[in-house]
């Protein structure tokens, strides 16, 4: 069984930001107020957010400066940035939406440049919810994909405006996202061999399992002939239920899930974002 592929996206983030200023530039007033899924902030507050996430990683990434001390734990992390997305977005209120989307091109611009200038292979900050240590940067450079992708289609579901779904926007977003199952399974104890199937329909047809080998989880692609849980939903269940953006009972009614119910049930627990 092949392990997954890394998830190449450097060549994105110019398209995506094109797709976020062309969107923003047809928004009404109104619409900026419009509130999002990410309450309380509005379309508004959500471009400050992405606009304080190219700022720290021109300026950490790149430059070498940070302000943060040191991480004690994961849920340590989760509380320091949380606290710092809050305080960003409070003192940038009076930033105007032309000026916004005016910083957002200029930031944008330096980072896709700086990404695209990384070796995929090299090693890199660590990706949390994947794991502890460094990462490579194919995957630190994923997860912010995932990061821009997933904040602008709240944009979009906000306004009502279509959103970049065609596989080859979508595709790496599930493909990074998935990779979070070994560690949202690393307490779940089970026999050596046990299987998990995971299905996805849509724009974005996949398959992967999820296996234990060794006394550890760890996920493949393909099917499994035996699995002992089966989990099959559309890709865009998927990307929601990993970003916090559907509720797990509304998950579940969209999937069908065959098997261990309390295994499977398990998998409705992975979130791919630090929250």
């Amino acid at each position: 069984m092949p392990t997954p592929k890394p998830v190449m996206v450097a060549d994105l983030f110019p398209e995506l930001l094109e797709g976020l200023i062309n969107l923003l530039g047809g928004l009404t007033k109104e619409e900026w107020d419009t509130p999002t899924l990410c309450a309380p902030w509005s379309v508004k507050d959500v471009c400050l957010h992405m606009l304080g996430g190219d700022i720290g990683n021109l300026s950490w990434k790149r430059d070498g400066f940070s302000i943060f001390s040191e991480i004690e734990s994961y849920e340590h992390l989760v509380q320091l940035v949380n606290e710092h997305n809050a305080r960003w977005v409070k003192s940038t209120q009076h930033i105007s939406p032309q000026l916004l989307m005016d910083t957002l091109k200029f930031t944008g611009d330096q980072v896709s440049q700086y990404f695209q200038s990384l070796d995929p292979y090299e090693m890199g900050v660590p990706v949390d919810w994947v794991g502890p240590g460094p990462a490579p940067n194919w995957l630190d450079l994923a997860r912010e994909y995932t990061e821009r992708w997933h904040h602008q289609q709240h944009i979009r579901d906000a306004v009502g405006k279509t959103g970049l779904k065609e596989a080859r926007f979508l595709a790496p977003i599930l493909d990074t996202f998935i990779l979070a199952l070994p560690r949202t399974f690393r307490t779940v104890a089970a026999d050596e061999g046990t299987a998990i199937s995971i299905k996805t329909s849509g724009n974005v047809i996949r398959d992967w399992i999820l296996v234990i080998k060794a006394g550890e989880w760890q996920l493949y692609e393909g099917a499994s002939e035996k699995p002992l849980a089966s989990i099959f939903l559309p890709d865009d269940t998927a990307w929601r239920l990993f970003t916090k953006g559907i509720p797990l009972d509304e998950a579940k009614s969209q999937a069908k899930i065959s098997g261990d119910q309390e295994l499977a049930g398990k998998f409705f627990e992975t979130i791919s974002i630090i929250a």
